[in-house]
């Protein structure tokens, strides 16, 4: 009896373990698809002189890095010792230290973005009314 549940814990262990790995790896595709889609998206932008490629980028990669920082979470799942925690905890802190960066990037760029709009619309109407 002791040994049937033994065995039905393992199982449970190896599926719990299988299915963690196969979300991690799916996680980290995922970001780097996004990566991938981001990076021909920008160089597309680039040649047409869209003015807002760098906020596409960001957002991009603030997009691509949440799915990695995911695997990172998920990984902590299957850390067994210290060191690995360790290491596991100086790499989601620093990418969730990119993200923010990026993010506070994406709101100076909007900023400036609206305020150049701003100035242009003053510039059009002080035109107009000089006329």
């Amino acid at each position: 009896m002791l040994d049937t549940i033994r065995e039905i814990l393992n199982s449970i262990g190896e599926v719990e373990t299988i299915i963690i790995r196969s979300s991690i790896i799916i996680c980290d595709m995922i970001g780097v698809v996004v990566i991938m889609t981001t990076v021909f998206k920008s160089i597309y932008h680039y040649f047409h002189r869209d003015l807002h490629i760098r906020l596409i980028l960001a957002r991009g990669i603030a997009l691509a890095l949440e799915f990695k920082l995911a695997g990172e979470v998920l990984r902590t799942v299957m850390v067994r010792e210290w060191s690995e925690l360790i290491v596991l905890g100086t790499i989601i802190v620093l990418r969730a230290a990119i993200t923010v960066l990026i993010h506070w990037e994406m709101r100076t760029e909007k900023a400036d973005e609206e305020q150049e709009r701003k100035t242009q619309l003053e510039q059009e109407n002080q035109t107009i009314a000089g006329k």
